[in-house]
């Protein structure tokens, strides 16, 4: 319990809290818009649905995408979504990344910044480029309803580390074509 003498500092101190919680909160902005994709999707990753049914669509969709190494994650029918994904390894990728004093696999020649060493590493100086690929991974939603097949795709390069190096929208007219085409085909690329 607080003396008599305590309360009257915490009351006295009240509005000057209350002000300073009001001027935190008033740091606090909501963004003028939301988050768009960057570039913003080709015209040719939305197209009619027509006379074919969202179900026997979604099951080509599903043949074409594996077709093409795509891991189908997640399938709802009642929604009309897939969505798969696929990874790759870029070779040589990270080396944009790594820093100065990497060494190759055979050794490497060492200086020092500013001449403060130097130095000659020889023999085998472990895996280092073999490890050190980025891995490409490769997401794509297709979402089949109200008329209209759309189809989003993204790309996120991840370096050696795990660490985001790259993140982009790739719902390119190139791709979306090769996709309804494929779709249309009976999910035969």
């Amino acid at each position: 319990m607080l003396r008599p003498q305590v309360w009257k500092k915490v009351r006295a101190r009240a509005p000057v809290i209350g002000l300073a919680a009001l001027l935190l909160a008033g740091c606090q902005t909501v963004p003028s818009t939301l988050p768009v994709a960057e570039p913003r999707p080709a015209a040719a990753c939305s197209w009619p649905l027509g006379e074919q049914a969202p179900r026997a669509l979604l099951g080509d969709a599903v043949a074409a995408l594996e077709a093409e190494g795509f891991l189908i994650r997640h399938t709802d029918l009642a929604l009309g979504l897939v969505s798969a994904e696929r990874t790759r390894i870029l070779p040589g990728y990270g080396d944009r990344y790594d820093r100065w004093d990497r060494r190759g696999v055979f050794g490497g020649i060492g200086g020092g910044r500013g001449g403060v060493s130097s130095g000659v590493m020889i023999g085998f100086g472990g895996v280092g480029s073999l490890t050190r690929d980025a891995t490409q991974l490769e997401r794509v939603s297709l979402l089949a309803g109200e008329g209209e097949v759309r189809v989003s795709r993204d790309i996120q390069v991840i370096d050696w580390r795990g660490e985001l190096v790259e993140a982009r929208s790739a719902s390119t007219t190139e791709f979306c074509r090769g996709l309804r085409d494929a779709i249309e085909a009976g999910g035969r690329p």
